[in-house]
């Protein structure tokens, strides 16, 4: 079923099991969790981390000389096991759901988490990126998404209504809700070094545009680790990084 471009998986009303988004995974399975390290560049190249202060909506921006054991550098996508009642909200709901936590040094960060979804089928790979705390200004850019076939030149399209409880001074103020219409390309195959060895990636570039600007992704995704590397170019001209550095398997050794 395409659900506005995302290819999406639907069931007889008789299937009642809670992990049937998730149990013919091959990346995002229960037990799997992702650990990234993050990097914010300013409009100046300049590297930023942040730091939390004291509630969801209070933290600022650390300059890498500063950097303490209550910034934030990190961030774990953890895949959760059952639909964890979102189902209870959205009875049509058909994703895998995601949890998302930002250690720090200390772990102060240890209680501040949230959940959402990743699609996951035969057909497409389509992710909701972290969007806490200063992640929120990932909402106005192309979410990570690779549609079928896995081949260079496939291209597709995607739609968001966004509204302005996303709008930050720090990089974009506006009244009202925007639409973000997306264009995706596969645009290379290539080997790249991680922390796990080379990988073959598929590199997808993606734009969004809307009434208040542009912003773009360049993701690269294997199809054994998802998306290991996510290169972002914000609304305001900043630059977000994330690099996959840890892959945990609790239930396969890793």
């Amino acid at each position: 079923m395409d659900d506005n471009g995302i290819i999406i998986e639907k069931f007889d009303s008789t299937v009642t099991d809670e992990n049937k988004f998730t149990r013919n995974n091959l990346i995002f399975r229960e037990g799997v969790s992702f650990h990234y390290k993050f990097e914010h560049l300013d409009k100046d190249n300049q590297r930023n981390f942040f730091t939390y202060m004291d509630s969801l909506s209070y933290w600022h921006f650390v300059p890498e000389t500063e950097v303490d054991n209550n910034t934030i550098q990190k961030v774990i996508i953890s895949v959760k096991k059952g639909l964890q009642g979102f189902d209870k909200h959205i009875p049509d709901y058909s994703q895998t759901i995601i949890g998302y936590s930002y250690p720090t040094q200390n772990n102060y960060m240890g209680s501040i988490s949230s959940a959402s979804g990743v699609i996951e089928n035969e057909a497409n790979v389509w992710m909701h990126p972290p969007r806490d705390l200063y992640f929120e200004i990932l909402e106005l850019n192309p979410f990570p998404f690779i549609k079928a076939p896995y081949e260079i030149g496939t291209k597709w399209q995607w739609s968001l209504k966004i509204g302005d409880h996303w709008a930050d001074g720090r990089w974009k103020l506006w009244s009202g809700t925007i639409e973000n219409k997306y264009d995706y390309e596969i645009t290379d195959l290539k080997d790249i070094e991680t922390p796990f060895g080379k990988l073959e990636c598929f590199v997808i570039d993606g734009s969004a545009n809307s009434r208040i600007g542009d912003t773009h992704l360049r993701a690269y995704f294997n199809e054994t680790y998802g998306f290991v590397r996510l290169e972002y170019t914000n609304i305001d001209g900043s630059k977000t990084n994330l690099l996959l550095d840890q892959f945990i398997d609790l239930y396969n050794g890793r």
